[in-house]
């Protein structure tokens, strides 16, 4: 297919509350479309396809009905671990410009992350990525796992979002002079907004918009326009937090959860001046994936978080207020590691699951 036919296709709580315990009654049929070797992410594009990363370094153009088109040109990851190919989104200009933005960890300097974008060119049944350049790479680079990479945009389009874990560095979340354990807001370019918190200092200073973050994996907008999070807690304290701008939530310094060795961390009702979360969990779920649900198949659920529980197995929803606190509704046993959830334009909800094998799954009422 030429590039003008593709893009035109169109395919058929209170903090610290014990969660919902799973329930086995789905209100869904779940249909297995494709299987992948540990796929990370889905990000639909605006016809209907969609690209679905695996952590080893590939990239595929799925239908709707489980095709799968290998991309070419995705450049070389570290892949161990956490680490390797993570997110991929559209650009908001996608319908112009077919560019495309993701998240990796590069082998230089011990294990990066990168921000890059690239054009998606299709012609026939090939694929590949064109004019490929980093937007943003971590720095200082290397660390362990929890490299986040999760990419969001903003309701207009002009801002690009994203989250960088700790990399296994716990003192770092809370060094204002690097990008780990932050959600950084940069423009389409890398730039830094003028507006940005403390923009005129520049550098990650300048770029970041909250920091104190362990393992962030998910962050999206509410249809209301507000931004939020969740990230893995330590020993329990998984999080699901509303984004303020300059806020500091307060990693490693307070938790909901323990050091894996037993020692306690202090609770975030200890320190008022970090932002305690809107929902936490105990025992963990560890989250994965994010989006908030708007389509008409599942009315019922519109506004809600549909959020990935990998450890938990599950598909979460849960409900947000306006006065900024969460809470879960309700939780499916899915029967494996949920590692990422999209919502289609028609409204369908996908999910994928985590590991060698990892089925993309379609969810209609």
């Amino acid at each position: 297919m030429d590039r003008r036919s593709f893009l035109a296709l169109t395919l058929p709580a209170a903090m610290g509350v014990m969660p919902a315990m799973a329930q086995a009654r789905q209100p869904f049929t779940v249909q297995a479309v494709a299987r992948f070797d540990r796929p990370w992410a889905i990000g639909f594009l605006p016809g209907g396809w969609m690209l679905v990363t695996e952590k080893p370094g590939r990239v595929f153009l799925v239908s709707q009905r489980g095709e799968k088109v290998p991309v070419a040109n995705v450049p070389r990851v570290l892949a161990s671990g956490q680490n390797g190919l993570l997110d991929i989104a559209a650009s908001p200009d996608f319908s112009r410009s077919a560019r495309v933005f993701f998240t990796y960890v590069e082998p230089a300097q011990g294990g990066r992350l990168v921000l890059a974008r690239a054009r998606l060119t299709v012609s026939g049944n090939r694929a590949a990525l064109a004019d490929l350049g980093a937007v943003w790479r971590q720095a200082p680079g290397g660390g362990g796992g929890q490299p986040g990479g999760i990419i969001a945009f903003d309701p207009r389009g002009r801002h690009l979002f994203l989250t960088v874990g700790d990399r296994m560095q716990p003192a770092s979340a809370q060094d204002p002079d690097q990008g780990r354990g932050k959600i950084l807001r940069l423009n389409l370019d890398g730039s830094t907004p003028r507006d940005n918190p403390w923009a005129r200092q520049g550098g990650i200073r300048g770029q970041t918009w909250t920091t104190g973050h362990r393992n962030p994996y998910g962050l999206a907008f509410a249809p209301d326009g507000r931004l939020w999070s969740h990230e893995m807690g330590p020993r329990g304290g998984d999080e699901l937090n509303l984004i303020r701008p300059g806020a500091n939530y307060g990693w490693p310094v307070v938790s909901n959860g323990n050091h894996y060795d037993g020692r306690p961390i202090p609770d975030h009702a200890t320190r008022p001046d970090f932002a305690g979360p809107s929902l936490s969990w105990a025992p963990v779920i560890s989250p994965a994936g994010l989006v908030f649900h708007q389509g008409a198949m599942f009315p019922g659920w519109n506004g809600s978080a549909l959020i990935g529980a990998m450890s938990g197995q599950a598909l979460v929803r849960a409900v947000v207020g306006r006065d900024g606190r969460a809470a879960e509704a309700e939780r499916w046993n899915m029967g494996a590691r949920i590692r990422d959830v999209a919502v289609s334009p028609e409204g369908a909800v996908w999910l994928i699951e985590d590991g060698r094998g990892g089925r993309l799954l379609r969810l209609t009422p």
